[in-house]
Protein backbone atom coordinates (compact mmCIF):
# COMPACT_ATOMS: atom_id res chain seq x y z
CA UNK A 1 0.00 0.00 0.00
CA UNK A 2 1.02 3.45 -0.41
CA UNK A 3 -0.07 6.35 2.19
CA UNK A 4 -0.80 9.57 1.03
CA UNK A 5 -1.00 12.00 3.74
CA UNK A 6 -1.82 15.53 4.22
CA UNK A 7 0.56 17.80 6.58
CA UNK A 8 -1.90 20.49 8.33
CA UNK A 9 -3.81 19.04 10.75
CA UNK A 10 -2.91 15.36 9.77
CA UNK A 11 0.73 14.70 10.43
CA UNK A 12 1.42 18.51 12.35
CA UNK A 13 -0.60 20.60 14.34
CA UNK A 14 -2.71 23.40 12.19
CA UNK A 15 -1.54 25.90 15.10
CA UNK A 16 2.22 25.73 13.46
CA UNK A 17 1.26 27.00 10.06
CA UNK A 18 -1.38 29.56 11.42
CA UNK A 19 0.84 30.59 14.19
CA UNK A 20 4.49 30.20 13.20
CA UNK A 21 5.27 29.72 9.73
CA UNK A 22 2.54 32.10 8.49
CA UNK A 23 3.64 35.71 10.78
CA UNK A 24 7.12 34.31 9.70
CA UNK A 25 6.14 34.42 6.45
CA UNK A 26 4.79 37.55 6.75
CA UNK A 27 6.89 39.71 8.89
CA UNK A 28 10.04 38.62 6.03
CA UNK A 29 8.16 39.64 3.11
CA UNK A 30 9.39 42.91 2.34
CA UNK A 31 13.15 42.54 3.07
CA UNK A 32 12.91 39.08 1.13
CA UNK A 33 11.81 40.59 -1.83
CA UNK A 34 13.91 43.94 -1.58
CA UNK A 35 17.00 41.94 -1.28
CA UNK A 36 16.10 39.01 -3.66
CA UNK A 37 13.22 40.46 -5.77
CA UNK A 38 15.34 40.05 -9.29
CA UNK A 39 16.53 36.65 -8.78
CA UNK A 40 15.09 34.51 -11.59
CA UNK A 41 13.38 32.41 -9.17
CA UNK A 42 11.63 34.89 -7.52
CA UNK A 43 10.81 36.96 -10.48
CA UNK A 44 9.15 34.31 -11.92
CA UNK A 45 6.87 33.58 -8.67
CA UNK A 46 6.01 37.15 -9.30
CA UNK A 47 5.08 37.30 -12.30
CA UNK A 48 2.49 34.85 -11.81
CA UNK A 49 0.95 37.22 -9.07
CA UNK A 50 -1.57 39.53 -10.71
CA UNK A 51 -2.56 43.16 -10.35
CA UNK A 52 -0.06 46.25 -10.61
CA UNK A 53 1.13 45.98 -7.11
CA UNK A 54 2.54 42.05 -6.82
CA UNK A 55 3.22 43.09 -2.52
CA UNK A 56 -0.77 44.33 -2.29
CA UNK A 57 -1.67 41.10 -3.86
CA UNK A 58 0.33 38.81 -1.80
CA UNK A 59 -0.79 40.51 1.80
CA UNK A 60 -4.22 40.45 0.48
CA UNK A 61 -3.64 36.58 -0.27
CA UNK A 62 -1.81 36.21 3.54
CA UNK A 63 -4.98 38.05 5.08
CA UNK A 64 -7.50 35.78 3.63
CA UNK A 65 -5.26 32.96 3.82
CA UNK A 66 -5.84 32.56 -0.18
CA UNK A 67 -4.51 28.86 -1.45
CA UNK A 68 -2.40 30.82 -4.24
CA UNK A 69 0.35 28.77 -5.94
CA UNK A 70 2.67 31.62 -6.12
CA UNK A 71 2.09 32.82 -2.34
CA UNK A 72 2.84 28.99 -1.29
CA UNK A 73 5.54 29.00 -3.31
CA UNK A 74 6.89 32.26 -2.56
CA UNK A 75 6.00 31.51 1.54
CA UNK A 76 8.37 28.54 0.70
CA UNK A 77 11.43 29.99 -0.35
CA UNK A 78 11.16 32.58 2.62
CA UNK A 79 10.62 29.77 4.81
CA UNK A 80 13.90 27.88 3.57
CA UNK A 81 15.90 30.58 5.02
CA UNK A 82 14.08 30.17 8.40
CA UNK A 83 14.62 26.21 8.83
CA UNK A 84 18.55 25.95 7.13
CA UNK A 85 19.43 28.64 9.93
CA UNK A 86 17.47 27.10 12.61
CA UNK A 87 15.01 29.77 13.50
CA UNK A 88 12.35 26.79 11.91
CA UNK A 89 12.04 23.30 12.60
CA UNK A 90 8.89 21.23 11.43
CA UNK A 91 5.99 20.26 14.25
CA UNK A 92 4.84 16.71 13.60
CA UNK A 93 2.98 15.36 16.14
CA UNK A 94 5.03 12.36 18.44
CA UNK A 95 2.68 9.67 16.53
CA UNK A 96 3.93 10.10 13.30
CA UNK A 97 7.64 9.73 12.58
CA UNK A 98 7.52 6.59 14.24
CA UNK A 99 4.64 5.14 12.37
CA UNK A 100 6.22 6.75 8.96
CA UNK A 101 9.01 5.05 9.50
CA UNK A 102 7.60 1.68 10.41
CA UNK A 103 5.76 2.27 7.45
CA UNK A 104 8.39 2.31 4.67
CA UNK A 105 10.68 -0.33 6.54
CA UNK A 106 7.74 -2.88 6.44
CA UNK A 107 8.07 -1.18 2.32
CA UNK A 108 4.90 0.75 2.18
CA UNK A 109 5.35 3.69 0.03
CA UNK A 110 4.79 7.13 1.43
CA UNK A 111 4.20 10.44 -0.76
CA UNK A 112 2.87 13.75 0.66
CA UNK A 113 0.35 15.98 -1.00
CA UNK A 114 0.06 19.50 0.40
CA UNK A 115 -1.70 22.83 -0.50
CA UNK A 116 1.64 24.12 1.06
CA UNK A 117 3.97 23.92 -1.69
CA UNK A 118 6.72 21.08 -2.18
CA UNK A 119 9.49 23.54 -1.43
CA UNK A 120 7.79 24.25 1.65
CA UNK A 121 6.73 20.51 2.67
CA UNK A 122 10.75 19.18 1.93
CA UNK A 123 11.57 21.89 4.48
CA UNK A 124 8.90 20.45 7.04
CA UNK A 125 9.86 16.80 6.71
CA UNK A 126 13.82 17.63 6.21
CA UNK A 127 14.05 19.89 9.49
CA UNK A 128 11.51 18.35 11.76
CA UNK A 129 11.77 17.48 15.18
CA UNK A 130 12.26 14.25 14.47
CA UNK A 131 15.19 15.00 12.39
CA UNK A 132 15.52 14.55 8.51
CA UNK A 133 12.46 12.33 7.53
CA UNK A 134 12.78 13.43 3.43
CA UNK A 135 14.37 9.49 2.49
CA UNK A 136 10.93 7.73 3.82
CA UNK A 137 8.94 9.74 0.99
CA UNK A 138 8.89 8.50 -2.70
CA UNK A 139 7.54 12.00 -3.96
CA UNK A 140 6.05 15.66 -2.66
CA UNK A 141 2.84 17.60 -4.72
CA UNK A 142 1.14 19.82 -4.07
CA UNK A 143 -1.56 22.49 -5.65
CA UNK A 144 0.12 22.38 -9.14
CA UNK A 145 -0.70 18.93 -9.52
CA UNK A 146 -4.35 20.34 -9.04
CA UNK A 147 -6.41 21.18 -6.29
CA UNK A 148 -6.70 19.03 -3.55
CA UNK A 149 -10.78 18.96 -3.58
CA UNK A 150 -10.32 17.39 -7.41
CA UNK A 151 -10.59 14.02 -8.39
CA UNK A 152 -7.81 14.62 -11.27
CA UNK A 153 -5.66 15.76 -8.53
CA UNK A 154 -5.24 12.31 -6.80
CA UNK A 155 -5.32 10.46 -10.20
CA UNK A 156 -2.55 11.92 -11.61
CA UNK A 157 -0.49 11.43 -8.25
CA UNK A 158 -1.34 7.91 -8.62
CA UNK A 159 -0.05 8.22 -12.52
CA UNK A 160 3.28 10.16 -11.69
CA UNK A 161 3.75 7.22 -8.73
CA UNK A 162 2.85 4.40 -11.27
CA UNK A 163 0.36 3.46 -8.45
CA UNK A 164 -2.88 1.72 -8.75
CA UNK A 165 -5.77 4.30 -6.83
CA UNK A 166 -6.91 1.38 -5.07
CA UNK A 167 -3.68 0.28 -3.56
CA UNK A 168 -3.19 3.98 -2.21
CA UNK A 169 -4.81 5.30 0.99
CA UNK A 170 -5.41 9.14 1.76
CA UNK A 171 -4.80 10.24 5.24
CA UNK A 172 -6.44 13.89 5.92
CA UNK A 173 -8.22 15.88 7.81
CA UNK A 174 -10.54 17.70 5.88
CA UNK A 175 -13.31 15.83 4.35
CA UNK A 176 -13.87 17.14 1.23
CA UNK A 177 -10.29 16.24 0.10
CA UNK A 178 -11.13 13.01 0.88
CA UNK A 179 -14.59 13.12 -0.84
CA UNK A 180 -11.94 13.89 -3.77
CA UNK A 181 -9.97 11.20 -3.35
CA UNK A 182 -12.35 8.78 -2.95
CA UNK A 183 -14.27 9.77 -6.20
CA UNK A 184 -10.51 8.69 -8.01
CA UNK A 185 -10.90 5.24 -6.75
CA UNK A 186 -8.46 6.08 -3.15
CA UNK A 187 -9.12 4.30 -0.02
CA UNK A 188 -9.50 7.29 3.02
CA UNK A 189 -8.78 7.89 6.66
CA UNK A 190 -9.98 11.05 7.88
CA UNK A 191 -7.90 12.14 11.05
CA UNK A 192 -9.88 13.54 13.47
CA UNK A 193 -6.96 14.61 16.16
CA UNK A 194 -8.59 16.23 19.59
CA UNK A 195 -6.07 18.72 19.46
CA UNK A 196 -6.80 19.97 16.23
CA UNK A 197 -10.24 20.33 17.24
CA UNK A 198 -11.36 18.30 13.84
CA UNK A 199 -15.01 17.57 13.73
CA UNK A 200 -15.44 14.04 12.48
CA UNK A 201 -17.29 14.05 8.78
CA UNK A 202 -18.86 10.07 9.34
CA UNK A 203 -18.05 9.84 5.45
CA UNK A 204 -14.54 8.49 5.81
CA UNK A 205 -13.12 6.09 8.39
CA UNK A 206 -11.66 8.15 11.39
CA UNK A 207 -8.30 7.90 13.54
CA UNK A 208 -7.04 10.16 16.23
CA UNK A 209 -3.83 9.43 15.58
CA UNK A 210 -1.41 7.22 12.90
CA UNK A 211 -1.06 4.44 15.62
CA UNK A 212 -5.11 4.38 15.05
CA UNK A 213 -4.14 4.60 11.01
CA UNK A 214 -2.01 1.52 11.54
CA UNK A 215 -4.13 -0.47 13.35
CA UNK A 216 -7.34 0.02 11.28
CA UNK A 217 -5.59 -0.67 7.47
CA UNK A 218 -3.25 -3.47 9.26
CA UNK A 219 -0.14 -1.30 8.69
CA UNK A 220 2.80 -2.13 11.16
CA UNK A 221 3.13 0.11 14.72
CA UNK A 222 6.33 1.02 15.39
CA UNK A 223 8.35 -1.39 17.95
CA UNK A 224 7.95 -0.78 22.39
Amino acid sequence: MLILTDIEGTTSAIAFVKDTLFPFAEAALDGFLDARGAEPEVAAILAEVPGPDPRATLRDWMARDVKATPLKSLQGLIWRAGFEDGRLRGHLWPDVAPCLSAWHAAGHGLAVFSSGSVEAQRLLFGHSVAGDLRPLFRGFFDTRTGPKRDAAAYAAIAAALAEAPAGMLFLSDVAEELDAAAAAGLRTCQLVRAEDGTQPSGRHPEAADFPAVARRFGLPLPPG
